[in-house]
């Protein structure tokens, strides 16, 4: 890999940093104030998209702010893996600083100057975090993220909002300092950096490193990066759920917990590395562990009449796929969990989106008060509807490509992918018994008795416009892949059969990416077999 010393990455993280300082001078005036928002969101995505073509070419763009140690630097890098997360994040900064101004003005809620600065910090955090070059910087930009939002998960400063801003900050900031900085001294005792692998087979730990040691170190980052909402150290995110609908989408989608997530998979490729991982057993362990969470968050929703608390705990089992799909270990798993940190962001930002303009126009919260209320604002119920089925898996929406390559990429083990793949389905039918009931209540229920919903009508355009923009992007890469796919390909190929030499036996052709086979044919055959269809 060819490796190009470039400013662009620097540019595109201080976008975000200078548009809130500027945000926050212009509190006196709304109108500049969000067009402000506006022009430091497009141009921090056209920054990061100019980047795309040296990154599809195989190069990795550096810049090193100063060092600090021997081996200890401020330095960002642009990769492939890297892209998938900054490109999602940027350009749902753009649409959520419209629907943002459409919730905010039309709930006229206060300290919308303090909100719009913290929502663009979140971003100079979260596009930080996306291009860090080493665990010391990845560390850095994860804290800045986590006190950055604390004033929005807070911003309604009444005894709710405090609590659940505080029970927010606590686990964050706890699990970060408890486990990830120990461990990021001790893995820097260990090598002498802490930069990042340049590929996810061969990681950064010494050969010789004791396996105990090893093993616990990897035990504190999945951990330590609680963002990630794997239970138990989840309940921070239903308690956040108490700020306003445009924070709970920026939670969900764009910066917080694909932080978590990120920072998690990026650790177990580029610090451990699947050699690694495979050695000392770590992937179907992990595997194990997060499905359970998959499918105890996916039932606790069930019992959630609270639109958003439902969507929170779906949130909580949504991450835990893309920890899944990597630590499987094969290639098709790696690529369904990789692909999804884009697809779970347009679908679940689309939903709570959703949440927040019933809330603008009906004022209703609760599920069981929405009988009908699709007849009134049938544009937002049909954006959930199609977000439901994103996130059931069902084609044509985005959902649909995770669920696939996890299933094959499950076909492509050795051992254990009967247990994993009655995980995957068993919380697809989950997926179907917590969505499919509000679309429908809402299309074909009867009102409550004494109900009116005259007056009820679509959210303002500012919202509702988002809210359809997102839908119709997930059913456009659910059906179009390729590109996102094309950066998840560049993250896996030949890099997976270093340690899973049974999909590269002596005389084969190397792994090939799956853009254009989507898969193993063995794989396939497997399923087929399994599932009685040859």
């Amino acid at each position: 890999m060819e490796i190009v010393a470039s400013c662009k990455p620097l540019y595109a993280v201080l976008t975000a940093l200078i548009g809130a300082i500027l945000v926050s001078m212009a509190g006196r005036k709304p109108n500049f104030r969000e067009s402000l928002s506006t022009v430091a969101a497009v141009i921090m995505f056209v920054i990061i998209a100019s980047m795309v073509p040296d990154v599809l070419a195989g190069k990795m763009l550096k810049c090193t702010v100063f060092d600090i140690l021997p081996g200890l630097s401020l330095t960002f890098r642009v990769d492939a893996f890297s892209m998938i997360f900054a490109l999602a994040a940027s350009f749902l900064w753009i649409i959520a600083v419209f629907y943002s101004m459409g919730y905010m003005r039309g709930l006229k809620e206060h300290a919308q100057t303090r909100f719009n600065t913290c929502f663009a910090l979140s971003l100079f955090g979260a596009i930080g975090v996306a291009f860090s070059d080493n665990l010391f910087t990845l560390y850095l930009f994860y804290e800045i993220v986590s006190v950055c939002t604390y004033p929005l998960v807070a911003h309604h400063q009444d005894k709710e909002g405090y609590a659940g801003a505080r029970k927010y900050i606590i686990y964050l900031t706890t699990t970060a300092k408890g486990f990830v900085l120990p461990a990021m001294i001790l893995i820097y005792v260990l090598t002498g950096n802490l930069d990042f692998a340049t590929n996810i087979s061969t990681g950064i730990l010494p050969p010789d490193a004791n396996s105990t040691l090893v093993t616990i170190l990897y035990i504190c980052c999945i951990f330590g990066f609680a963002k990630n909402g794997i239970m138990p150290f989840h309940h921070w995110l239903p308690g956040a759920m108490v700020a306003p609908t445009p924070v709970s989408a920026l939670l969900h989608a764009v910066a917080v917990v694909k932080v978590g997530v990120f920072s998690t998979t990026r650790v177990m490729l580029y610090v451990f590395g699947v050699d690694t991982m495979s050695a000392l057993n770590l992937g179907i362990p992990t595997a194990y562990f997060v499905s359970f969470t998959i499918l105890m968050a996916s039932i606790i929703a069930l019992s959630k009449d609270n639109l958003k608390a439902r969507l929170a705990y779906s949130t909580v089992s949504q991450l835990s796929y893309i920890i899944l799909g990597v630590a499987l270990l094969t290639p098709t798993a790696i690529e369904g969990g990789l692909i999804h940190i884009a697809n779970h962001a347009f679908s679940k930002i689309t939903l709570f989106f959703c949440a927040g303009a019933i809330y603008v126009a009906a004022h209703k919260k609760n599920i069981s008060e929405m009988g009908g209320l699709g007849r009134t604002m049938p544009f937002t119920f049909a954006a959930f509807g199609i977000a439901s089925l994103s996130m059931i898996g069902a084609p044509p929406v985005a959902g649909f490509v995770t669920k696939w390559k996890l299933l094959v990429g499950t076909m492509e083990m050795e051992s254990h992918y009967v247990g994993i793949l009655l995980v995957l389905l068993a919380s697809t039918l989950l997926n179907v018994a917590y969505f499919a009931p509000v679309t429908y209540k809402a299309f074909f229920g009867k009102r409550p008795p004494g109900e009116k919903y005259e007056g009820i009508k679509e959210a303002p355009l500012a919202m509702v416009i988002p809210i359809m923009i997102a839908a119709i992007i997930s059913i456009v890469i659910g059906i179009f892949p390729g590109f996102m796919m094309k950066f998840v390909d560049r993250v896996t190929p030949d890099n997976v059969a270093v340690a899973m030499p049974q999909y590269n036996p002596a005389g084969a052709p190397k792994f090939i990416p799956s853009v254009n086979t989507h898969g193993v044919p063995e794989a396939h055959h497997r399923l087929a077999i399994e599932t009685g269809l040859t």
